[in-house]
């Protein structure tokens, strides 16, 4: 009966996860783009940035999965904090609707469980025999849908022989004096889980299979704090999305945590006095039965989260202060602020373009960052400054979105012919520095790959690569402060640099190969160092491109001919 018991919450479990899994994959190849478009422009109203997210989390039927968006936003400057707090707390709403599905799957005459086979096997169909990319989609949706129901049934038959276990009923007699017990229940399981959906669906389940017995009000008692302790539970994800992100995706992350930790501070005292299930009885007003607990299970977790949200939606500016004092800025933070560029500007089109040529001097300090950081990361074999290097690249993309957005909607004013003549080698300045970014992200893989294969560089290769890392780095800060004071003699400086670089290239590699032909170091050591002298170049050319433009007066006409210039 117990190897039964358990099979069968192991497996139904996971047939609910992998469904759900499906069905949140699929729609979100069906919409995902459409999705992200309105997540992005329908968030500057708080209630509409709730709205949002709960209509997107309904439609995925994951809290997590939109909450790990909205921080990947964040992190890439598309979303404010508060936006993105707002959006967040659209997500615990949302979420509710998986456990309304798992009540409609086995109450009534109309058992959605029984029509999962049939989809099962429609969707298979679809997605194997669909020609076009929407009917695979909605394919996988139908699969994903029909495998969760299964799970769900597979689970309701393992708990039904915990119906009238006197074990069963002591241990949630306990649950049901100290809810603090059944929050930290909920909140263990979810975060193991990483999903509050499937841990209501497990009570759910439980409550489907008469696991709680018949007395409506212990089961309340333990169910209700349950909901509340997964709600705390399911933030783990956002967390750890978080971990590599920047500052105010943390604190994304971190509302998240304290919006759901406060809303359960403040329901604990009406669940031991009673006055939640009390509530919960009103708004759902059916027999008080076993029978119907599953039902009761979803109106309370609607409730708190409807609640909560009501609570803490028009007060999002103060649990935003809550947790810029939680998590306060660090000097260090301040050069990868999301980029600002003022839209009112944009009728002054000198002041605009001086604007952008500032965020050009930052993206290209940040640019520069992600250089060293992947350079001493591949010499020293340090995995967590070649973690770095990835977040750092995401703002180096953030800045070439909003720059060259920016200075697209600038080109459409009326401007003037000094303007005109230099915006377009604005873009192409943005654009080096981006390319630069992704050579970072090369040497990042190519340390990886070192680390993995356990090679080490010889004494003579990393003097070679001290050379190449001290000379690049050279030219980068020439680059940066000719840009800064529009110096033209900084900027032939950075040229003679490059030179430099182009003979290094030359040297390094008939030096390398002889280290490889006497034995000193292996073939695999030696195609990465050559790797990552090819990329220190190729970054060399891109800042002489920059270099060039300076000289030119950030004009095409007087640039200086060289052949390693991408114009």
């Amino acid at each position: 009966m117990i190897q039964d018991m358990v099979f069968g919450i192991v497996g139904g479990l996971g047939l609910f996860l992998f469904g759900m899994g499906l069905m949140s994959d699929g729609l979100k190849k069906v919409a995902g783009q459409k999705l992200r478009n309105i997540l992005e422009s329908m968030t500057r109203r708080p209630l509409v940035a709730f709205l949002v997210g709960a209509g997107i989390t309904a439609l995925v039927q994951s809290s997590s999965a939109t909450t790990v968006m909205v921080v990947g936003f964040v992190n890439a400057g598309l979303l404010t904090l508060k936006q993105a707090i707002c959006v967040v707390i659209g997500t615990n709403v949302g979420t509710t609707m998986t456990a309304w599905l798992v009540s409609i799957s086995g109450i009534g005459t109309f058992k959605i469980s029984a029509y999962a086979l049939p989809l099962i096997g429609i969707g298979f169909l679809m997605q194997t025999l669909g020609k076009t990319r929407k009917t695979k989609s909605t394919g996988t949706i139908l699969l994903g849908f029909g495998i969760l129901f299964i799970g769900i049934d597979f689970m309701k038959g393992a708990f039904v022989g915990l119906k009238g276990s006197p074990k069963v009923e002591d241990m949630f007699k306990t649950l049901s004096n100290h809810p603090a017990l059944a929050i930290l229940a909920g909140t263990v399981i979810t975060m193991l889980l990483q999903s509050s959906s499937a841990a209501i669906a497990i009570v759910q389940a439980m409550a489907m299979g008469g696991a709680f017995g018949g007395d409506w009000q212990q089961a309340v008692g333990v169910v209700i704090p349950f909901v509340l302790g997964s709600n705390i539970g399911t933030t783990i994800t956002a967390q750890l999305a978080a971990l590599q992100a920047n500052l105010n995706a943390k604190r994304t992350a971190w509302a998240h945590t304290l919006f759901n930790l406060a809303g359960s501070v403040i329901a604990l005292p009406f669940i031991y006095l009673g006055w939640f299930a009390a509530v919960v009885r009103f708004i759902a007003p059916w027999e008080a039965s076993s029978a119907n607990l599953v039902w009761d299970i979803a109106v309370a977790h609607t409730l708190f989260n409807v609640a909560n949200s009501a609570i803490f939606l028009p007060i999002a500016g103060l649990l935003e202060q809550a947790v810029d004092k939680l998590l306060p800025e660090r000097p260090s933070d301040a050069t990868v602020r999301p980029v600002v560029l003022e839209q009112h500007l944009l009728d002054t089109p000198v002041i605009a373009l001086q604007q952008t040529k500032r965020e050009i001097i930052r993206m290209a300090k940040v640019a520069k960052r992600a250089l060293e950081r992947a350079v001493e990361g591949i010499v020293d074999n340090d995995a967590k400054k070649l973690a770095s290097v990835r977040e750092i690249e995401d703002f180096v993309d953030s800045f070439q979105l909003e720059i060259t957005t920016y200075l697209s909607t600038l080109s459409r004013r009326q401007l003037d012919d000094d303007v005109s003549i230099e915006l377009p080698v604005l873009l192409h300045t943005v654009n080096d520095l981006e390319r630069i970014g992704d050579h970072a992200v090369n040497i990042v893989e190519i340390a990886e790959r070192k680390i993995e294969q356990k090679q080490a560089f010889s004494d003579s290769a990393l003097e070679e690569a001290a050379r190449l890392r001290d000379e690049v780095e050279k030219m980068f800060d020439s680059v940066i402060d000719a840009l800064e004071n529009s110096d033209v003699k900084i900027a032939r400086a950075a040229l003679e640099c490059e030179k430099n670089l182009n003979n290094m290239q030359l040297e390094f590699r008939r030096s390398h190969v002889g280290r490889m032909s006497e034995g000193k170091c292996s073939a695999e050591t030696g195609l990465i160092f050559i790797d990552l002298v090819d990329n220190i170049e190729k970054i060399g050319d891109h800042l002489t491109n920059i270099a060039q433009a300076i000289i030119g007066g950030l004009q095409w006409e007087g640039v200086e001919p060289n052949g390693s210039a991408n114009y």
